[in-house]
């Protein structure tokens, strides 16, 4: 979920394949830095983010709560049927934030946020919602993506990341 690489390749729309042809290396290396099976030096960040025209940089926040670990997994699908749907996802968050807006969080700034942020492109937005940052995790909690994802489909994000979490 937090894993620096594959953050790296969502926000550059890159398969690990071309991760790994952009940077020279293999893709089987990609894929075992996303697994966890190999840990990337900050200077093979850089040179990753470099190799799709993105900067690396270091920051220092709070850990993630299992709560908001757990949000993150929940938006990476939703992000996932935003990309593939990106006109009746952003119509369903509208309508979604407008009913958010007449109840009693009608004053919230995140709402007001929101607003914002969904007549921004879909790939300005997929960004954000797999954001590990204290604000992106604020915005989180306030989800105007309601409904996007079935409950089963829920069910079976919720159950992937608790498996995943028995593995931590």
């Amino acid at each position: 979920m937090d894993d620096p690489i594959r953050s790296l390749r969502r926000r550059a729309h890159v398969t690990q394949s071309a991760l790994a042809d952009a940077a020279q290396t293999s893709q089987p290396t990609i894929a075992a830095y996303e697994a966890g099976r190999k840990s990337p030096t900050l200077d093979t960040l850089r040179r990753l983010a470099a190799s799709v025209d993105l900067q690396a940089s270091v920051t220092f926040q709070p850990p993630m709560t299992r709560e908001e670990r757990r949000s993150l997994a929940l938006h990476e699908a939703i992000a996932e049927r935003l990309a593939s749907d990106p006109s009746g996802g952003i119509e369903r968050a509208r309508r979604n934030l407008r009913r958010m807006r007449e109840g009693p969080a009608r004053n919230s700034p995140f709402l007001r946020e929101w607003r914002v942020l969904l007549d921004r492109p879909v790939q300005d937005l997929i960004p954000l919602l797999l954001d590990p940052s204290p604000w992106a995790r604020e915005l989180r909690h306030v989800t105007p993506f309601a409904g996007m994802l079935t409950a089963a489909e829920r069910a079976s994000v919720y159950r992937d990341f608790s498996e995943g979490e028995r593995r931590r």
